[in-house]
């Protein structure tokens, strides 16, 4: 193992609402939904119509532009709903589940004993293609390209996050067979990160054919992005891929069993949430049983994903393909009384403007109020207190504004994703939307550059 990463700038919102490490039992959904949206940069065409009949594994779009890579249902049943929103966009593929899931049968196979193009097929044809993204970009993986290293975060430190040992518990075959698989991919190593403050799960400590590192720190400290960063940086012209703990398992599975089983471990989580608890489920998977009777009865926020980086979807809306967590929060569209006027003894803030610095450790429940409106792009020197990169983030999206590729390129964008920049946009003095910016930056460059 190397020496310990030592993350000094960041920062770890407390909320209440963790996750108690307790299974709890939710009825299986009656829909389950692929959304489009949860692949940037992809343009996708349909596999499928309604009324179609599917089995877990069956692909239900695919990749105009390399059309090997597709996107397969999670469970078997009947293609229910092709739900379009302005200009007949694409915005769910939504699936009549079968009580009993039915699977494709890929085969199982050794990874060890195939080569790499024998794996890439097999993934490609599985589905499990998408669950394996590259820096740039963080976009689905280019199957044509070989990646200079594979890294994979093993603990998650955003703000109510799941905690990674304990959802993979029990899973060390699948994990070291997904590795396996993995290993055939790249020439270069596959890096670990795990939390030197906890004693790691023996899934990944034990696990052979990989690089382990210890990572110590505050949020970000367990974005993928931080670890490539301060381990092995990406580069103009270099590819680097990323997967979850979680999606290596399903690879693992993939071989083991010969099917797609997206079985996963996730948690409910938020102040607006009676017993937060784990929940076992399958990706897509419609939340309203699992949240039914166990939130608050006011005005909530449901978010697929965590609260810096998720995405709101409605009480019956269905998780997204790479979110190990549903997140609710009081919505925060109430009147404020006295407002900008009050100490802010229940808020969140990094400076001393508001009282809540003098309770580091509190753990409160924040609602999605912004305290503000978006204004002038000022420099404050806020963003570099909380964002651990050797990168300069204000000018970067300054560059990013005026569409400058050149300047983007040497300041470092090919290094970052949305969420290693979700914590500028909390401390933002100008409520500026930090990773809509960084989003639409990484496009334009995929686009005039390609991957």
């Amino acid at each position: 193992m190397s020496e310990t990463i030592k993350i000094k700038r960041g920062v770890d919102v407390k909320l209440q609402g963790k996750a108690e490490q307790i299974y709890a039992d939710a009825q299986m959904p009656e829909t389950f939904a692929l959304k489009p949206s949860d692949f940037p940069g992809v343009r996708l065409k349909l596999s499928v119509r309604e009324g179609d009949t599917v089995k877990a594994g069956t692909p239900l779009f695919f990749n105009r532009d390399r059309e090997q890579v597709k996107f397969c249902s999670p469970v078997s049943g009947e293609v229910a709903e092709l739900v379009r929103g302005d200009k007949r966009k694409l915005l769910e593929v939504r699936i009549l589940a079968d009580t009993t899931t039915e699977y494709v049968d890929f085969g199982s196979a050794d990874p060890k004993t195939m080569d790499r193009d024998a794996v890439k097929e097999k993934m490609l044809q599985s589905g499990c293609w998408p669950l394996v993204r590259q820096r740039p970009y963080n976009v689905v993986a280019n199957p044509e390209r070989s990646p200079k290293a594979i890294f994979i975060s093993c603990f998650d430190s955003a703000p109510l996050a799941a905690d990674v040992d304990f959802v993979v518990h029990g899973m060390d075959k699948e994990f070291q067979t997904g590795i396996d698989a993995l290993s055939q991919l790249t020439d270069g190593k596959i890096h670990l990160g795990v939390d030197s403050s906890a004693n790691p799960s023996s899934v990944f400590t034990s696990c052979k054919g990989v690089v382990l590192h210890k990572v110590k720190g505050p949020h970000p400290a367990g974005n993928v992005g931080v670890q490539i960063h301060h381990i092995n940086p990406v580069n103009k012209g270099e590819v680097v891929w990323t997967l979850n703990p979680r999606d290596v398992i399903i690879i693992g599975r993939l071989f083991l069993e010969g099917k797609f089983d997206a079985r996963v471990n996730i948690a409910l989580a938020g102040s607006e949430v009676l017993k937060p608890r784990y929940y076992k489920t399958v990706i897509g998977t419609n939340i309203k049983n699992i949240v039914a009777a166990n939130v608050s009865a006011n005005n909530n926020r449901f978010i697929s994903g965590n609260v810096l980086t998720g995405t709101k979807i409605k009480p019956e809306g269905y998780l997204g393909f790479y979110d190990q967590q549903i997140t609710v929060i009081p919505e925060g569209d109430q009147d404020e009384f006295f407002g900008w006027i009050n100490p802010g003894f229940s808020k969140f803030s990094i400076s001393r403007t508001l009282a809540g610095w003098m309770s580091p450790n509190k753990k409160l429940a924040l609602d999605t109020g912004m305290n503000g409106e978006e204004r002038a792009f000022v420099v404050t020197g806020e963003y570099e207190k909380v964002f651990p990169f050797d990168i300069y983030p204000v000018q970067l999206l300054k560059a990013i504004m005026i569409n400058d590729i050149e300047a983007m390129e040497n300041l470092g964008i090919y290094e970052l994703a949305e969420e290693d920049m979700a914590l500028c946009e909390v401390v933002c003095t100008s409520k500026t939307p930090v990773q809509k910016v960084l989003r639409q930056g990484l496009d334009l460059m995929l686009k005039e550059l390609g991957d």
